[in-house]
């Protein structure tokens, strides 16, 4: 009995070397292939599997270091004593084959797994892109229309309105696009450029990592270059109201309105939601509407006959227009943050979405007060139709110190952009406590950069035009066409391709040929303002 005993004592000890050998050996297959291979599921390496290897649907890789594993398996079985070496079997990893796939698995859906702390409606979006486009810029539109003449700016108009809804939509769409194959909630202008680069045409992708910080820079000289303009302008119409009340030897240069506005607006900078600022937003609109009426009822007030005005104003001055009427109409800065903040984004893009609901009206307001504000003033049209106002009548004063307010309020949306790419972009990464002391800071900062620019640049009529041409022409215009073209390089075919190729070229040769003009007619412009007229 004793005997028998140790027999199956023995025979139990040899099973269990033999089952720990092989449990060795599975773990050390995982270990090499985790370790050697770098691949990330550990279940789909075996050893020879003939049921693996039977499955067309996988492909196959063999480990050609099998006496490297073999060697191992033998330092490190049976608690490091030395055993006899098995021969060990080739080693494969299976691959998913990436053409089959099964049909059951589900698409990733980037609206469905955003998680946004304070969602806005479709209002509130709706209430913020009106706040964005109407700004400064459409003051703006009736010198617009001088640079152009009337026939030419009212065509140029609409064509341009459509052509900046159009490239949103195409940002918007491959943005959704590049979410879904990323399998990520939602990106930024940058990420989405950055990720449309590296899928485009070979000769892009080896810049597409400088992609993002090209984007960023042109939006912050965008987004600052709007808010200093903000600051001119609600300073400006407030000195106009001020000084009516005032001796002219007791009248302050426009820089102390300025200094006056610096603590209320980092104030209504340190609001960090959206959600928050729309009722504001909503307030900012109502007062401009109202403003508007104001004006017009002086724009039309004994309006002049039509043929006493240009149809077609001389070639020099239209690149002044296209860069007026890009930096009136683009709210590309804001578009992305919108969307992605939107409860329910499927709304924004749609066919009645916040984005065409918005777009239509603006264009035609913009249009309308262009035409009609030319046709008021003429060649006496200044760079915003507030400065044509009566300055001695209290409609007229209401209607500036109305616009004032609703531009303050547009100087927080705009900065809210800049934050975004400055803050959480580059800084809250970097910072690991009192992150929202931090981010008052970084607000704090970029109010006071306006403030600063816009004291030290006495006169923003030309920047408008500069602005638009330089950032947005790139910005809102090519950058999107680039974007579309390279996240969908391959998935047209034939006519269809050259179709698509040739759509988003001539946008590109659109926003090149805005670009030069208007930067080069701007640059001039400034030059003869600030330096000729001195000598």
């Amino acid at each position: 009995m004793v005997g028998q005993h140790n027999k199956l004592k023995k025979l139990s000890l040899s099973k269990m070397d033999t089952n720990s050998m092989a449990a060795s050996r599975e773990q050390l297959t995982i270990n090499i292939k985790e370790e050697k291979m770098g691949y990330d599921n550990p279940a789909m390496a075996y050893d020879n599997s003939p049921a693996m290897s039977s499955n067309p649907a996988v492909k196959c890789r063999k480990i050609s270091n099998v006496g490297t594993v073999s060697q191992m398996i033998e330092k490190n079985t049976n608690n490091g004593v030395p055993h006899r070496k098995e021969s060990l079997k080739a080693v494969y990893v299976s691959q998913p084959n990436p053409i089959r796939q099964t049909k059951s698995e589900k698409e990733y859906e980037p609206y469905d797994n955003r998680d946004v702390k304070h969602p806005t409606t479709y209002f509130e979006t709706f209430i913020h892109m009106l706040k964005a486009s109407l700004g400064t810029g459409i003051l703006a539109m009736p010198d617009a229309f001088h640079n152009a003449g009337y026939l030419v700016a009212t065509i140029g108009t609409l064509v341009i309105g459509f052509l900046c809804t159009y490239t949103i939509h195409i940002l918007i769409s491959a943005e959704y696009e590049l979410c879904k194959r990323k399998k990520q909630p939602s990106m930024t202008y940058p990420e989405t450029a950055e990720a449309a680069f590296s899928e485009g045409p070979k000769p892009l992708r080896y810049v597409a990592k400088y992609v993002p910080t090209i984007c960023n820079v042109f939006l912050l000289l965008y987004q600052i270059g709007s808010c200093c303009i903000y600051v001119v302008f609600i300073s400006s119409n407030i000195k106009d109201v001020v000084d009516q009340y005032q001796a002219p030897e007791n009248r302050i240069d426009i820089r102390w309105y300025s200094l006056f506005l610096l603590t209320p607006l980092i104030l209504i900078n340190w609001v960090r939601n959206l959600k928050y600022l729309a009722p504001l937003s909503s307030i900012a609109n109502a007062v401009t509407i109202f403003s508007f009426g104001l004006i017009f009822y002086y724009m039309f007030a004994s309006v002049p006959d039509i043929e006493t005005r240009q149809a077609v104003a001389p070639f020099k001055r239209l690149p002044l227009f296209f860069g007026t009427v890009l930096f009136a109409m683009e709210a590309i800065g804001v578009v992305m943050p919108l969307e992605n903040e939107m409860k329910n984004p499927r709304k924004f893009g749609s066919a009645f979405g916040v984005l065409n609901c918005a777009m239509l009206p603006i264009t035609l307001l913009y249009t309308f007060v262009g035409f009609f504000g030319y046709l008021k003033y003429g060649n006496e049209t200044k760079g915003s139709i507030t400065l044509n106002l009566p300055t001695d009548q209290y409609l007229a004063q209401a209607a500036r110190l109305m616009l004032a307010f609703a531009i303050f309020i547009t100087h927080a949306l705009a900065c809210y952009v800049a934050v975004d790419i400055s803050w959480r972009e580059y800084i809250e990464p970097k910072v690991e406590r009192a992150k929202v002391f931090w981010e008052y800071l970084v607000r704090t900062v970029l109010v006071i950069i306006t403030f600063t620019f816009a004291v030290a640049i006495p006169d923003l009529e030309l920047f408008i035009s500069l602005i638009g041409a330089f950032c947005l022409s790139t910005m809102g215009l090519s950058f999107p066409a680039i974007i579309q073209l390279c996240t969908y390089w391959n998935e047209y075919n034939g006519l269809q391709f050259i179709f698509f190729f040739l759509k988003n070229l001539t946008i590109c040769l659109i926003a090149t040929f805005g670009f030069i003009i208007g930067v080069t007619t701007s640059v001039e412009g400034i030059i003869e303002k600030f330096f000729l007229q001195k000598e």
